[in-house]
């Protein structure tokens, strides 16, 4: 009986380590992983969400000013035909 509670030790004793190597190389990977990816980012000429945003209000205003000229375009050309 010895024997028998002996191989159960030593097997579930091997479980455990194969567990714990499993974990390791789980986490191994992952932080692998992370690193490759903040490289990419750090490499990429990726915008940030605040430049976009500015960039995308200067736009906007820069559209707001064009439909205004192009307004005040017509009405002048439509006096300058009323003169004329």
């Amino acid at each position: 009986m010895q024997t028998r509670s002996t191989l159960l030790d030593d097997l579930s004793q091997l479980m455990t380590n194969a567990a714990g190597v499993a974990q390791g190389m789980r986490d191994e990977a992952q932080t692998m992983m992370r690193a490759r990816v903040e490289r990419f980012l750090a490499e990429s000429q990726l915008v940030t969400r605040e430049e976009f945003e500015a960039v995308r209000d200067m736009a906007q205003k820069a559209r707001e000013e064009n439909e205004a000229l192009s307004a005040r375009l017509v009405a002048l050309e439509a006096a300058l035909a009323a003169k004329g």
